[in-house]
């Protein structure tokens, strides 16, 4: 593991719109890296008025009147986001210098092999007293988290000016990555949801993407994947173009936040022993592609492949498995996201929502359809978003207002984009069912109908929150809050503090009083059946040879994984107070699966 450049083993995901919209200011000077949603620039522009007169920092307000104000926005909010963070941490480092007491509680919060946390140690021992000593030390070896960023890929709207469609590069995506590039901060873009080539070769209009002439980066690349050929595709595509992938963030198929991305069955465990064992090939593949695109451009050619970073994040609960995670698949670091939402000083979250979340149990976590994007999306019951949006169908209002449109992508029904979850879009549905109504079963009438009511939202129920907890006034239409946890939160169920939740992670404190949870690898198995059976449960009469063949492979590769988890438990040295637990799920898993009907094509006379 290279810890060269690292205070934590871990790192806080991107959460929803709103959740991490100022993690860094509020965790970044601890040496925490976390990642900010710049997808949203009204709730942008908001945060960067709320924290200018929070730090007494002069703010210019950026309209829509003004040419370019999505990317104006994400930048000026990121340099104050910037500006804040480094400030902050080094009135921090003044502190740990000065005071015992937070000296000795910023030691308590490091990793335990941590070297640095060893020398803050010494000092503390050996001389204290010695002021100058501490601070020479601390200047030396501590540095605020990275302040990196996060742009959803098919968020990638095309944008009018009246009737006339504005050029590529205003399209959301490009605006938000032009937001970032021209922003000062030195860290990454963390780009999630698969490619989109147009907004790749984007990239290329940024020098600073490219290595300079000490093959420094000072804005990075990392790609969001869920298996080794997405990877290596995408990977090889932006190489290509001389851009290098700093870090390629593996996130498990259905045992994290948010939008879930299934893979066809392939368990996180084999994945990342791909990676273990190519990580070598991903990075000579890359190397050579960028070298000789560089070459072409006439631009600076490293001579030795750049540093290239694997990490991990969906579903890990425990110490252990943060622990087996670095050491087994030497990953660089491990992504806690859902657990920090109970966490008030490290994410932006209103007193009413974490109230849910603490009282949540596994029954209340669900993947939904409630996404316009059609792509499955993990969620809570209960929350205020579903009681507004449940009144308004019940008084034949179904639908939002769509304010902000960054979901407008459906050009059924308007070649400019309109959202699935529009009161336009759904009136027009609503009132063709109808029509269809004399040739439907009254359950199938209803299951239509819940299909298009059911869309929610996103855009002002992921963002609301942030306004609930610093009090800003929110205009139209009553949302309420959305919330996209992974169903790891039901097993976490109490407010915790920022030192207690990071002790708990390096297995110094325990925050976790449900002992029913199971270890990730097999929530992950879990879910991953319930998801072959459903995909069964749903297939139409008319199913095709291609349905079949993927159902098959998928089940495969679930067998195949249990095979290869049977092995890894038998050999490792971890999970020993748990491994019969394991070892009989394993057992059961394999004998449901094998028992599990994949339809069969009725061959027609």
């Amino acid at each position: 593991m290279n810890t060269a450049k690292q205070l934590h083993t871990f790192h806080i995901p991107v959460m929803g719109l709103a959740y991490t919209i100022d993690s860094p200011i509020r965790i970044g000077k601890f040496g925490i890296s976390s990642v900010i949603s710049i997808m949203d620039d009204d709730l942008i522009e908001k945060m960067n008025a709320f924290y200018s007169a929070k730090f007494e920092i002069p703010y210019h307000e950026i309209t829509q009147k003004i040419h370019d104000y999505r990317a104006l926005r994400i930048t000026s909010y990121l340099n104050l986001v910037d500006k804040i963070v480094k400030e902050k941490f080094e009135n921090f480092k003044v502190e740990i210098a000065e005071s015992k007491t937070a000296l000795e509680n910023y030691i308590a919060i490091l990793p335990n092999k941590s070297e640095i946390k060893k020398g803050l140690e010494n000092l503390l021992e050996n001389g204290f007293e010695f002021k100058e000593n501490v601070k020479h030390y601390i200047e030396n070896n501590l540095y605020p988290g990275d302040i990196d960023v996060n742009i959803m890929t098919k968020l990638d709207k095309d944008n009018f000016e009246k009737d006339e469609q504005l050029p590529i590069e205003f399209n959301d995506a490009h605006a938000a990555l032009r937001g970032f590039a021209n922003s000062n901060l030195e860290s990454s873009v963390v780009l999630s949801a698969g490619m989109n080539p147009r907004l790749y070769s984007y990239f290329e209009n940024f020098t600073t993407f490219f290595p300079d002439l000490n093959n420094h980066l000072k804005k990075k690349i990392t790609l969001k994947v869920s298996d080794f050929r997405s990877a290596m595709i995408q990977g090889n595509f932006l190489a290509k173009k001389g851009l290098w992938v700093s870090e390629y963030r593996i996130e498990s198929g259905l045992n994290c936040g948010g939008h879930a991305f299934a893979t066809d069955g392939f368990l996180l465990g084999p994945i990342l022993e791909e990676f273990k064992s190519k990580k070598n090939q991903l990075i000579q593949s890359a190397h050579e592609l960028m070298t000789k695109a560089l070459a072409q451009k006439e631009m600076h050619v490293p001579e030795k492949p750049l540093n290239l970073k694997i990490t991990v994040q969906g579903g890990v609960g425990t110490s252990e498995e943060h622990e087996f995670l670095l050491d087994h698949y030497e990953v660089d670091s491990v992504g806690w996201g859902t657990p920090f939402l109970l966490v008030p000083e490290a994410t932006s979250v209103d007193k009413a929502t974490r109230e849910l979340l603490i009282k949540a149990k596994e029954e209340d976590l669900y993947l939904s359809h409630i996404s316009p994007l059609g792509i499955p999306f993990n969620t809570l019951r209960g929350t205020t978003n579903e009681q507004f949006k449940q009144k308004r169908i019940d008084e034949s209002k179904a639908g939002s207002s769509c304010p902000k449109r960054f979901l407008a992508l459906s050009k059924e029904l308007d070649a400019k984009g309109i959202c699935t979850s529009s009161k336009k879009y759904q009136d027009i549905k609503l009132a063709e069912l109808e029509d269809q109504k004399d040739n439907l079963t009254t359950e199938n009438f209803e299951k239509k109908k819940f299909s298009i009511t059911e869309k929610a939202c996103l855009c002002v129920g992921l963002a609301n929150a942030s306004y609930l907890e610093n009090d800003i006034k929110i205009k139209g239409q009553s949302q309420g809050v959305i919330i996209c946890p992974g169903p790891n939160m039901a097993y976490f169920d109490q407010e915790v503090s920022l030192s207690k939740m990071v002790q708990h992670i390096y297995g110094n404190a325990n925050v976790l009083q449900n002992t029913n949870r199971p270890n990730m690898f097999v929530k992950e198995l879990t879910m991953y059946v319930d998801y072959l059976k459903k995909e069964i449960l749903d297939i139409s009469n008319e199913i095709t040879a291609a349905q079949i063949k993927k159902l098959n492979a998928f089940k495969s590769n679930l067998l195949d994984g249990i095979s290869y988890y049977e092995e890894l438990f038998s050999d490792v040295n971890y999970f020993e107070k748990s491994k019969a637990t394991i070892n009989y799920m394993l057992h059961f898993y394999k004998t449901e699966i094998i028992e599990i009907e994949i339809p069969v094509l009725e061959l027609t006379s």
